[in-house]
């Protein structure tokens, strides 16, 4: 794996926020950054409109509907180009050459392969048919966390560079793996840092949330951690509000729940309920 971002671009209101949080990690991390565009066969193909027409009339409109065929797809390349470029045009103006990736096919086939050779994804929250949905998270966002190797860095609607980050700790594997990544990662240097479980009072919260603190003191940072009683969802999002928290990192659902859908779960509620960007470990 390679220290680089693989920024998913779509046209969106929320790409310009991808790609200015993707300089700001590049920034501070050194990484590179690949902006990818991906053409669905949805953009590309056409149904079959000849049905029951008459042979001659059919072959007529078969041809015709190839040429269109033809032109939307020529359409969708030249559009996937010119949101790569507008793009690339924010990551230079934040000094950062970025590399340009349009490849055509299955979304989640080709994420797959991209991440591969990258440490990180950058997503928006919602994509071009969620824009104004403000109920609904992207289908897309929610197919990309379920199936990511890498954490998932989810963009908010605005950009503004991250100051104060809280991570939502609850005791489990997935939890700690984004401790830990915190503890070393250079993008969260200097950075002030805080850590909320939220439960009943108890001892074995009390040691997770010990051995989370120690992890990220080793790590050079000096961390608050809270335990506080309540119901997460709504904890972590008045928390999130109140406190001017600029990033939330909490672990995505583990491989037990892979086939359940983010809708109804923390992690989509946090996604939804908070309007600061999501940074989500598997």
């Amino acid at each position: 794996m390679t220290d680089k971002i693989v920024a998913l671009v779509d046209g969106s209101i929320y790409s310009q926020s991808v790609c200015r949080n993707a300089a700001w990690i590049a920034a501070r991390t050194g990484a590179s950054v690949a902006l990818l565009h991906v053409l669905g066969r949805r953009e590309t193909a056409s149904s079959d409109l000849s049905g029951t027409i008459a042979l001659g009339a059919r072959s007529a409109l078969l041809e015709e509907l190839a040429t269109l065929d033809a032109q939307r797809a020529k359409l969708a390349q030249k559009r996937g180009r010119a949101i790569l470029e507008d793009a690339h045009a924010i990551l230079a103006e934040a000094g950062v050459d970025a590399a340009m990736r349009l490849r055509n096919g299955d979304l989640l086939e080709t994420v797959a392969e991209a991440e591969k050779e990258a440490s990180l994804l950058v997503i928006g929250k919602r994509g071009e048919a969620a824009d104004f949905a403000r109920l609904h998270l992207g289908s897309n966002l929610e197919r990309i966390v379920r199936s990511a190797t890498r954490p998932v860095f989810v963009a908010a609607r605005g950009f503004r560079p991250v100051a104060r980050v809280l991570i939502a700790f609850d005791g489990g594997p997935s939890a700690m793996r984004a401790v830990e990544h915190v503890a070393r990662a250079p993008l969260f240097a200097g950075l002030d840092m805080r850590i909320l479980t939220v439960g009943s009072e108890s001892a074995e919260l009390r040691r997770g949330l010990a051995r989370a603190e120690a992890a990220l003191t080793a790590g050079g940072h000096a961390p608050r951690a809270d335990l506080v009683a309540g119901q997460p969802e709504r904890v972590i999002a008045e928390t999130v509000e109140r406190d001017a928290i600029d990033l939330l990192v909490m672990g995505a659902y583990g491989h037990s729940r892979i086939r359940a859908m983010i809708i109804g779960s923390t992690t989509g509620e946090m996604i939804r309920a908070c309007k600061v960007p999501v940074m989500l470990f598997r």
